[in-house]
């Protein structure tokens, strides 16, 4: 049987707030360690029958960045939702809220950009 490891590592400041994030897998193929802004891992809990999260940033994550995060986690969970459980309407309610936050994200930046 294959194994595979995917392993993160966080430098932390002195209030535990992530300065660096690194990772590296054993299917990547960069070698060595990659860094990155932002994480986010959710595992399904079944003894509790709920989902544990983590979700970790750097000081340097634009808001701007963090909010197209988001929503490309949410579009890939409409792909997860079509692919895992075969509900196209679920998967279809996730890509319509994606437009919408695209389309507002959009409207944002335009107006931080005629502001500037």
């Amino acid at each position: 049987m294959k194994k595979s490891e995917i392993n993160f590592s966080v430098e932390l400041d002195n209030q535990n707030v992530p300065e660096k994030i690194y990772w590296d897998a054993t299917d990547n193929p960069n070698e060595g360690l990659s860094d990155t802004r932002a994480i986010a891992i959710a595992l399904w809990d079944h003894y509790h029958n709920s989902t544990l999260k983590i979700d970790l940033w750097t000081k340097e994550m634009e808001v701007v960045d963090m909010k197209r995060f988001l929503i490309e986690m949410m579009s890939g969970i409409a792909d997860t939702a079509r692919n895992a459980t075969g509900d196209q309407q679920m998967a279809t309610d996730i890509e319509k809220t994606c437009d919408m936050l695209s389309k507002r994200l959009r409207e944002e930046i335009k107006a931080q950009q005629q502001q500037q």
